[in-house]
């Protein structure tokens, strides 16, 4: 942990209150430990860091349950795998004996033909420029976006990846450099004012930033577009209902009722929830942070569908991720941060996980840097 332990913990990054909670678990010395989706927030480096540690315990004759979405963990950790679906057992069967195929069938009860369906979509105008944004951590960042282009961002942990977004949603300040929406330009100061000039913001923390979990699914859905539905001074409660359940059937959402309070829906549907509460405000660019984490792999299908559903009809996306294969399955073109910094850009055709790793780790920028000297 590279931080002082006098630091509040609600201070830190989600990826980092991740790492203090499982050293937390392990200072116990317990016997039997489980894990649900302790990976959920790390990075690559992050998570090699833990197998190391749950080797170290597995070889100590301590008992570990590990609870993952992310199947390649599944086979690199763990010596058996149970399966569960709708709270039934499915079955349980040695790792050895399984590929991924295998398991996603078990998971989801039918075969899934490509985890990442990346369509081609003829690109469009320039939505979104940004030139030599500034801000706190954040040096000097220049980039354009398209229509119908979904535009990867990938980075370790402290790159400062969900920081640049919230800046050009408002939710940050930046001090330097200039935003543009259609050539027209924009300095949202807050995230009002980052949703009336057309951009939305899917938080990677659903339950922190991205949902109010005592209030309902319409509540929580239609919260950032009331506005859309105000007939004479009041709430139009038969058009607020008619286009919550408009997205409650297009992302197969699964809730009793619309008035089903939200943390009482499994997290692939509150992730959901909150990406439509988005989409209701009808945005022009989409920010995506971490869009399936902590989201089983049927429903992670269906959100990638909806993405290029939202890219075939023009909006420009941007897509935050941890998950490498899922940048490189359904980004368009993906830029790699290191350090507040643009530290390499690929088209996808170019790219490979070995490549964004070592752009991850500034191996790219500090090239350029000494060749600039």
């Amino acid at each position: 942990l590279r931080f002082n332990s006098r630091r509040l913990v609600g201070e830190l990054s989600i990826g980092d209150q991740q790492m203090v909670e499982i050293a937390k678990v392990l200072s116990f010395e317990s016997r039997v430990i489980i894990m649900d989706e302790p990976t959920d927030a790390l990075t690559d480096t992050e998570t090699e860091r833990l197998f190391s540690v749950v080797r170290e315990l597995r070889d100590e004759g301590r008992g570990i349950v590990y609870i993952s979405h992310r199947l390649r963990e599944i086979f690199e950790i763990c010596d058996d795998v149970t399966v569960l679906r709708d709270g039934r057992f499915i079955g349980e069967r040695p790792v050895s004996e399984l590929n991924e195929d295998g398991i996603i069938e078990m998971m989801v009860g039918r075969k899934l033909e490509e985890q990442y369906p990346r369509i081609p979509v003829k690109q469009g105008r320039i939505s979104l420029a940004l030139r030599g944004l500034c801000g706190d951590g954040i040096h000097d960042i220049s980039f354009e976006l398209k229509e119908g282009e979904i535009l990867g961002i990938s980075g370790l942990m402290g790159s400062r990846r969900s920081e640049l977004m919230k800046m050009i949603y408002g939710a940050l300040p930046h001090h330097a450099g200039t935003l543009s929406l259609y050539d027209k330009p924009i300095a949202p100061q807050s995230p009002a004012e980052g949703l009336q000039c057309g951009i939305a913001y899917i938080s990677e923390d659903r339950k922190g930033d991205g949902l109010v979990l005592e209030l309902s699914v319409r509540e929580n859905m239609s919260l950032c577009a009331l506005g859309e539905f105000i007939r004479g001074g009041k709430i139009d409660g038969k058009a607020e209902r008619q286009a919550v359940g408009d997205y409650v059937r297009l992302f197969n959402i699964k809730t009793p009722s619309q008035d089903q309070l939200i943390k009482l829906l499994s997290g692939g549907n509150q992730q959901k929830v909150a990406i439509a509460k988005g989409l209701l405000t009808r945005p022009k660019v989409l920010i995506l942070d971490e869009p399936t984490r902590g989201v089983d792999v049927g429903a992670k299908k269906e959100i990638y569908q909806l993405i290029n559903q939202f890219k075939k009809e023009g909006m420009s996306i941007i897509l935050v991720s941890s998950e490498m294969p899922e940048v490189l399955g359904m980004s368009d073109r993906i830029m790699v941060m290191h350090e507040g910094r643009i530290s390499a850009e690929f088209n996808t055709r170019d790219a490979n996980q070995e490549k964004l790793m070592a752009a991850a780790v500034g191996k790219q920028w500090q090239a350029e840097q000494e060749a600039a000297q």
